[in-house]
């Protein structure tokens, strides 16, 4: 038997001999390697040989050199260290000749060793030097058995019989030769967790770290490419062992079966739980994202891959995991050595921008394996680039049309995919061509005028430019183009020959063909210089047709130049322009004339004078017009004026006549002016009462005079002179001072100049100054006070910008005006025809109405007793309007404007509100009201067509007023002499104050009403109470006249004083009715025409008149039968006397009141329908009448007293005397009431702040005395009171025929048979007949008797 080195060597040489036979022949299959048994006998060994010898080529090559893996299959393992020692001992090389063929072994090397495991298995193990090839890598398992040493090679389980592949020498490509991996890995231990494990230099951790490292390293170490197994920390949960693992890439059964392996090398007592082994791998997955540039909109493939084979795949985003739905789509696939998984975000948004993570799971008994991965992604929006937003386009320009603009729309960044396209929409479709390149799209415009017509310039078209990703991602930008044309425009004139006269009206009109303009101006070019004319109140535009109409209602220098007109569509301008010439002519108000009104006697000279500025250059033809005639005129040149005087003498002296002469002016090209008129009262001329430098006239003649001095210097205004005594004195001085003189010229000015906008604010400045220095002149003159009213009336016309400064200076003038040492001269403006201080009311509410914001503010402004408040309508102010005032007494007011009337105004609407503390006082009050709070005033800018609802909080003044009114001023109301007006309005009272709900339309002013007591006065429940029993008594009296009447009527004496009595009673029947109508309109606040006013006041004063006229005609009776006992007069004469005494003075006296005070307007009361007192004292044409005629009553009452107690024959007895006390208090309780003393109560009310016991008691007394009348002139009568018992029983009137004197009555039959019917006969005297016989001598004497008796009775 061969020895084993022998049967070694043999086979070695018969693998290299096979080796060659291969690589010579080339149709020589694969060597199949023999397992060559120890006991190979030399025989067969030697019959191989010759066998494959057969089969070898020989060739002449140079000899190769073979690398041989040769497999030695050793039954007995104890040859294995033998063999591998005498390979290493073995000397080489060695050659050797086998069946000719020569063989060198250069080198014998040991490369793997496996020793059997069971039945089917082998450990094998690689030499030192050599390492398993990286294809069989991650298929080697360690065996069971694993020593602690660490110089023993690892063996891997191989099956049996192993055919390999063997270990190679070691290199970088080689398992487990490459760079090592850190795995990071965790186990828990059933151990509880002490504190000193968070410590690491505490020896608790020290030993835990030691002992685990140990079996670590122990069990991992024949993981390929194992470095070390370090312990890295402890955590609680149990104990948590936190270690790494640096070795190769190792596979999930590997590493399984390492961490199986591990309880073997610890110690029990640390209860190592098998089943948690954790590994996470973050370093191990591929990550990618498709697309790598994404986009809102866009549908983002994410796809995560590993080198291992796992069918668990979690998707998360942050720390949500991801399932399947309507955005997500998860795919997975698994092959033999890797596994991957994709997530597919559909329509993506930015904000599913973040982290997304991808997790593998293997997982057996002893190891779970997690391979994760993250990646971020930031999903951008497609931002488009356009190369304009918005472009103009000139349709009609040539340059434009040569150079068409360029639309292009571009993004920042080159994609491959990206494709793009273009929408037209729009009024004009004009289209173009669209091209493409890299990053960008672009469209280039065809323009053609014809399909842009003028009338549609300033339409906008969109071009729309879409870009798309390719990954369902896309974008659009929109470019705006704008097209314009340059319009034509066109300019006329209202004057046929572009030159017009100052004063003179004109208009000019500008069209164009383009009617979608965005704005037009106007501007006046003269000389040098350019002025925009910024007057609203003078500029008309419409849209259709495209026009401006400029209306000038007076020209002045200002107005002359080239006028352009301006059509603005964005930065596109086309003009017009033409030439007006305003020609130089004085203006109305300009021309001063001399004398204003005058009295001219007959054939004397009268100088007429008109004067003009001594500034103006031009010469005019100049006239005098009197009736119609004219005449030619000097001229005379001052050093301030140039005036032209004519001397006119008028020669038709028939008759006194009133004659009108006016100055014409006539520029050169034949436009006039004439002068307001000078009034001439021809007179005769022994009637002249004053003569001197100033005029002539007669006596209660006035004269009317400019203000001018003695060197010709003149103001604004006039002076009223009356003839008085002979001499002529100054009546009114209206003149106006230097400086409120040119204030108002200033002002009439600025209101008619084309810039009044923009010069009002250094206007308002200059006026607040002025007034403020003539502080002292327009406390005492009512002229230059009015003036002042006058020019904030102007200017409140002039929208002004709601700045500070301008709004402080108008306010302060008003505050200026309207001080407390202003009071008496409001007075006397209140009584002209305009009422000023309503004119004031309306400017200031004009100035608050016409503000222009400025910053979309209005800014709060207070000057002493005036403050201005108010807001802007816009989308981000409060959604009401709420302002609170309070003035310096301590008043306040509030205005409140709910939220549906806000949102009814349009957007940048003004509402603007101002606080009056002292111009409600100045307005005349409303009869006894008075104005208890602070005045209001709110307008709103934009036109109100419905209703508009505002409530307002009102502090009471004087808390001791009641019935409170919620009025406003209306200016329409006295035929727009205006006044307090309660229409639409509706108080709530509280405590100390009064909440007013008004609904008004339009602009509107609000008012706290003026107050009332807090019960209707007790003078009028006596007056209208009394009244009515005085009217029912009335008229029960006259019944009873009419009744009795012929009866009581047969003398003359008692026939007189029946007729006085039923005239006293029908004439204050009459005034009664009149007084109470009117007294109730009145209380009513009902509005009485003048007219009926006036006719009402007539009749109350004549009919009261006629009632003293009446009861002085009964004293004069009882005098003249008292006094003048033996003389006679006829009945008719008394009767004409009576007649002509009790209606003829009263209408005499009616008559000349009402001629001498109607024509000035002062023939009444403002409030009331009655004489006025403060202007004309007409109330005088019935105070001194009545005065008198009580005075006169009383001296007759005196006389009948004297007559009664005068001693008859024989001394009185005590019962005679008492007879004549009673005598006497009838006498005076009847002739009291009828002869009227008791209107010598009223002299006590005319007394100012007389006590109010006067008012009551001559308030009771007169009321009622109609029922005096009926009871002390009637029903005490004796004579009545039996004819009425006598009419009652039907009894003749037969004791009447006993009287001394003998009287035959004659009664016409018509009277005697209807008693109604001779009322008015008996009213006139119409009832018969008397005859007085003489028989009897002392007839007269006892008639006379008998008169007195029945007088008194």
């Amino acid at each position: 038997m061969p020895s084993p080195i022998t049967a070694g060597l043999h086979c070695l040489f018969l693998l290299v001999t096979a080796c060659c036979q291969t690589s010579q022949d080339s149709n020589f299959h694969p060597f199949i390697q023999y397992i060559i048994d120890s006991t190979l006998g030399e025989e067969s060994f030697q019959s191989e040989m010759q066998r494959q010898k057969r089969n070898i080529l020989i060739f002449d090559l140079p000899p190769p050199e073979y690398t041989v893996d040769i497999e030695v299959s050793l039954m007995d393992s104890s040859f294995l260290e033998p063999v591998k020692e005498y390979f290493r001992k073995l000397s080489l090389p060695v050659s050797t000749n086998i069946s000719n063929v020569e063989m060198t072994v250069s080198n014998i090397n040991i490369t793997t060793v496996c020793l059997p495991s069971g039945e089917n298995k082998s450990c094998c193990s690689c030499e030192n030097g050599y390492a398993w090839p990286s294809a069989v890598c991650s298929d080697l398992i360690t065996c069971p058995s694993v020593s602690l040493a660490p110089d023993l090679p690892c063996s891997y389980m191989m099956e049996k019989p192993f055919h390999g592949p063997y270990c190679e020498p070691q290199t970088e490509d080689l398992c487990g030769m490459g760079e090592p991996i850190i795995m990071n890995m965790s186990v828990r231990l059933d151990t509880d967790f002490w504190d000193d494990l968070r410590d690491s230099s505490s020896e608790l951790y020290k030993k835990y770290k030691a002992d685990l490292e140990k079996a670590f390293n122990a069990s991992y170490r024949c993981l390929p490419g194992f470095v070390s197994a370090t312990v890295t920390g402890f955590r609680p949960g149990s104990v948590f062992v936190n270690y790494e693992v640096k070795a190769g890439a190792a596979s999930f059964d590997q590493i399984a079966n390492s961490n199986k392996i591990v309880p073997q090398f610890l110690d029990a007592l640390y209860r190592l739980d098998q089943t948690t082994f954790t590994m996470k791998i973050t370093d191990q997955t591929n990550f990618t994202v498709s697309p790598v540039d994404i986009f809102e909109g866009d549908t983002v493939r994410l796809t995560c891959q590993i080198n291992s084979t796992s069918q668990n795949v979690t998707w998360y985003y942050f720390d949500q995991i991801i399932s399947t739905g309507f955005q997500y789509l998860i795919e997975r696939n698994i092959s033999t050595k890797t596994s991957w998984s994709t997530l597919e975000i559909i329509n993506i948004t930015v904000k599913d921008s973040g982290t997304y993570g991808c997790s593998f799971t293997n997982s057996n008994h002893f190891h779970t394996l997690i391979y994760k991965a993250t990646k971020t992604i930031a999903v951008s929006l497609l931002y488009i680039t356009p190369n304009v937003n918005d472009i103009d386009v000139i349709c009609n320009s040539p340059e434009m049309q040569t150079n068409s603009p360029l639309l292009s729309c571009c993004i920042d960044r080159c994609l491959p995919s990206l494709t793009g396209d273009w929408k037209v929409n729009g009024a004009l479709s004009i289209t173009g061509v669209s091209s493409f390149s890299e990053n960008c799209t672009e469209y280039k415009l065809n323009i053609n005028e014809s399909v842009c017509p003028p009338e549609m310039s300033g339409t906008v078209t969109t071009y729309t430019c879409e870009l798309r990703t390719g990954h369902g991602a896309k974008h659009s930008q929109t470019i705006r183009v704008t097209y314009l044309q340059t319009a034509h425009v066109t300019i006329s004139s209202s004057t046929k020959t572009l030159s017009i006269s100052e004063g003179y009206p004109f208009n000019l009109t500008c069209e164009s063909d383009m009617s979608n303009y965005d704005s037009i101006s106007w501007k006046i070019q003269s000389g040098t210089s350019t002025k925009t004319v910024d007057c609203d109140m003078c500029i008309n535009n419409s849209k259709f047709p495209a026009m401006s109409v400029l209306t000038v209602r007076t020209a002045t220098q200002d107005w002359n130049g080239t006028y352009i007109c301006t059509f603005s569509q964005k930065y596109l301008e086309s003009s017009a322009n033409v030439t007006i010439k305003v020609i130089s002519l004085p203006l109305k108000q300009n021309i001063l004339i001399k004398p204003i009104a005058t009295s001219i006697p007959c054939k004397v000279q009268q100088a007429l004078e008109c004067c003009i500025s001594a500034n103006t250059v031009d010469h005019y033809k100049v006239t005098f017009v009197v009736q119609e005639n004219e005449f030619q005129v000097g001229k005379k040149i001052g050093r301030n004026l140039v005036c032209y005087v004519y001397n006119y003498i008028e020669t038709e002296c028939s008759k006194e006549k009133k004659l009108m002469a006016y100055c014409k002016f006539i520029n050169y090209i034949g436009e006039k002016v004439n002068s307001e008129n000078i009034s001439l009262h021809l007179i005769p001329d022994k009637e002249v009462s004053c003569s001197d430098s100033i005029g002539i006239g007669i006596e209660g003649a006035t004269l009317i005079k400019p203000c001018c001095t003695s060197d010709n210097s003149c103001t604004r205004g006039n002076i009223t002179y009356k003839c008085s005594n002979k001499a002529w004195k100054v009546q009114r001085n209206d003149c106006l001072s230097e400086q409120i003189s040119s204030l108002l010229t200033c002002a009439e000015s600025l209101v008619n100049s084309p810039n009044a906008k923009a010069n009002l604010s250094e206007y308002l400045a200059k006026l607040k100054e002025k007034t403020e220095n003539a502080k002292n002149t327009i406390n005492t003159s009512p002229a230059n006070l009015g003036a002042i009213v006058t020019i904030l009336h102007m200017v409140s016309s002039i929208p002004a910008y709601a700045e500070e400064f301008t709004i402080q200076n108008f306010l302060s003038t008003v505050d200026f005006i309207v001080a407390d040492s202003t009071t008496e001269v409001w007075e006397d403006l209140n009584k002209e025809e305009i009422l000023k201080s309503s004119l004031l009311l309306q400017s200031v509410e004009k100035f608050s109405l016409h503000l222009q914001p400025v910053n979309n503010t209005i800014p709060p402004v207070s000057a002493n007793s005036l403050q201005l408040q108010g807001t802007v309508v816009t989308e981000n102010n409060n959604p009401y309007y709420n302002k609170t005032f309070h003035s310096t007494e301590n008043l306040t007011a509030s205005v409140l404007i709910g939220e549906n009337e806000i949102q009814t105004l349009p957007q940048n609407s003004t509402i603007v509100s101002v606080m009056y503390s002292k111009l409600g006082h100045i307005l005349p009050r409303n009869g006894t009201q008075y104005v208890n709070g602070l005045l209001i005033t709110t307008t709103v800018s934009s036109n109100r067509s419905q209703k508009f609802n505002i409530n307002m909080t009102f502090a009471k003044k004087n808390s001791s007023l009641k019935m409170p009114q919620c009025v406003f001023w209306n200016f329409t109301l006295n035929n727009h002499r205006a006044g307090w007006d309660t229409h639409g309005c509706t108080p709530t009272e509280a405590e100390d104050h009064v909440i007013c709900s008004c609904s008004h339309l339009t602009s509107f002013s609000i008012l706290m009403s003026p107050d009332k007591f807090s019960q209707v006065i007790f003078e009028d429940y006596i007056t209208y109470i009394g009244l009515a029993i005085s009217i029912l008594s009335l008229v029960a009296c006259i019944i009873i006249e009419s009744l009795v009447w012929k009866y009581v009527t047969n003398n003359t004496t008692s026939y007189m004083r029946h007729i006085c009595i039923l005239n006293i009673a029908t004439s204050l029947l009459i005034a009664d009715i009149w007084f109470i109508v009117t007294a109730s309109i009145n209380d009513q606040n009902q509005q009485m025409s003048r007219g009926i006013c006036f006719v009402a006041t007539f009749f109350i004063h004549l009919f009261y008149l006629c009632v003293f006229f009446w009861m002085l005609s009964l004293g004069l009776i009882l005098f003249y039968r008292l006094v003048f006992i033996l003389h006679n007069t006829s009945k008719t004469a008394q009767k004409a006397v009576a007649f002509c005494l009790g209606y003829g003075c009263p209408f005499v006296i009616a008559v000349i009141t009402i001629t001498v005070t109607l024509p000035r307007n002062s023939y009444t009361r403002k409030d009331v329908c009655w004489l006025n007192w403060k202007d004309s004292k007409a109330l005088l044409a019935f105070v001194i009448p009545a005065l008198i005629i009580v005075a006169m009553n009383l001296f007759i009452t005196a006389v009948v007293i004297i007559k009664i107690l005068r001693p008859t024959i024989g001394d009185r007895s005590n019962r005679q005397e008492r007879n004549s006390l009673f005598q006497i208090g009838k006498s005076v309780a009847i002739l009291t009431p009828l002869l009227g003393l008791t209107w010598g109560f009223g002299l006590a009310t005319i007394i100012k702040n007389s006590h109010r016991a006067f008012h009551i008691l001559f308030a009771l007394l007169n009321a009622l005395q109609g029922l005096f009348i009926l009871v002390f002139g009637t029903l005490w009568d004796k004579k009545i009171q039996e004819a009425l018992l006598k009419r009652n029983s039907m009894s003749k009137w037969s004791s009447q025929q006993t009287k001394s004197s003998s009287l035959i009555l004659v009664t016409p039959m018509l009277a005697m048979s209807y008693p109604f019917s001779r009322t008015f006969n008996n009213l006139c005297g119409k009832t018969g007949k008397y005859r007085v016989s003489s028989s009897e001598p002392s007839s007269s004497s006892s008639e006379n008797t008998s008169k007195s008796y029945s007088l008194l009775n």
